[in-house]
């Protein structure tokens, strides 16, 4: 399969409810010890309503936080991350996780249903200067609250060296 047959396709819609335990969980994963993360109290100390989530929540959140019955349907093309590094390895050769990108628009807070889209951006395929063959795959998804608004946009960018 060409890769840049995945130009355009959708990933997978998600719907993730995030609750304290994991917002607790993964700041002690991610080895950030503030109260924050922990705490309403230490939450309403800096102005907000509900204890946040660490920056890179959304990264783990379809793992962390995503329950059966709020998905949302999964459209028929749609290309699951795990799908896209099959395609590739298909081919052999390795595979790198090569750039993660966030542009915070809203805090995600404890309490949040937040809704992710996303799609294959782009696909461009290079040649090394020793001579083999490089495929980036530029993956982009956008995490809303419920009320429509734009929290999180995340790029993740994945490198294939044949």
């Amino acid at each position: 399969m060409n890769p840049t047959e995945l130009i355009g396709r959708s990933l997978p819609p998600a719907a993730v409810v995030v609750e304290r335990g994991q917002v607790a969980a993964f700041a002690a994963a991610v080895t950030d010890t503030s109260p924050v993360y922990r705490r309403p109290e230490a939450a309403a100390e800096i102005g907000l309503p509900a204890i946040p989530a660490p920056p890179t929540f959304t990264f783990a959140a379809r793992l962390l936080a995503a329950f059966e019955e709020p998905q949302p349907p999964r459209p028929q093309d749609a290309a699951e991350v795990g799908e896209v590094i099959a395609q590739l390895r298909a081919e052999g050769g390795m595979i790198l996780h090569a750039e993660q990108e966030f542009s915070y628009h809203a805090p995600v807070l404890v309490g949040d249903v937040l809704s992710a889209t996303g799609s294959v951006e782009d696909v461009r395929v290079t040649t090394s200067k020793s001579g083999k063959r490089m495929t980036f795959v530029r993956l982009c998804s956008e995490w809303r609250k419920a009320d429509g608004e734009l929290a999180v946009a995340e790029v993740m960018t994945l490198l294939h060296r044949a």
